[in-house]
């Protein structure tokens, strides 16, 4: 059997290349996979997402599994404890930006009934499909994630610049940055 084409940054890694063929670039509406994301992408900052990737299964137990109503809950005891948990990253701002992020992503449920209405208008509720050709073609921001980080601040979010939202959009599924090259590119134009 063929090899099937993909986009370079994944081919490297058996955690990278599942994560691409199964997730990234999936049209997620789920509020749960959407905190998901912004929990891992809080702390990728500064980071490669392949550190993340790799500690996945650890944060979504040291947090809960990641729900907003118990991370926004969290203590002085809870944060010394995942700061003593050497599965995680453990950053003091970004555990406390994760607590802020919880209790802001709660707040857009409540004023929009769920976070996927709220965050899927910066795309006009459709995925952009992009054209690129080689991989530095691919942006790390754009208009539209510039528009959601501005936003994503000024409701109390942290560790959300444009270039976090970017990669978030893209793992989301707001935006197909796969390769025109790439096997997944056509399957998930397809799929609209």
């Amino acid at each position: 059997m063929a090899e099937l084409n993909r986009c370079p940054w994944c081919v490297t890694d058996p955690i990278l290349m599942h994560y691409h063929d199964t997730e990234w670039g999936i049209p997620e509406h789920r509020d749960d996979k959407l905190f998901e994301f912004i929990l891992l992408d809080t702390f990728q900052a500064g980071l490669s997402w392949k550190t993340v990737l790799k500690k996945r299964a650890n944060f979504k137990a040291a947090f809960d599994q990641c729900i907003p109503a118990k991370i926004a809950g969290y203590s002085e005891v809870k944060i010394n404890e995942l700061l003593q948990n050497e599965n995680i990253i453990r950053n003091r701002q970004k555990i406390n930006a994760s607590i802020s992020n919880a209790k802001a992503f709660i707040q857009v449920q409540q004023e929009f009934g769920s976070f996927d209405t709220f965050i899927w208008q910066f795309t006009d509720y459709q995925t952009i499909h992009q054209k690129w050709a080689i991989p530095e073609a691919v942006p790390v921001r754009s208009a539209e994630s510039d528009a959601m980080s501005k936003e994503l601040i000024r409701r109390g979010f942290k560790f959300v610049g444009s270039t976090i939202c970017y990669a978030f959009m893209q793992s989301i599924g707001m935006i197909n940055d796969h390769l025109i090259t790439c096997h997944r590119y056509k399957e998930l134009k397809k799929s609209k």
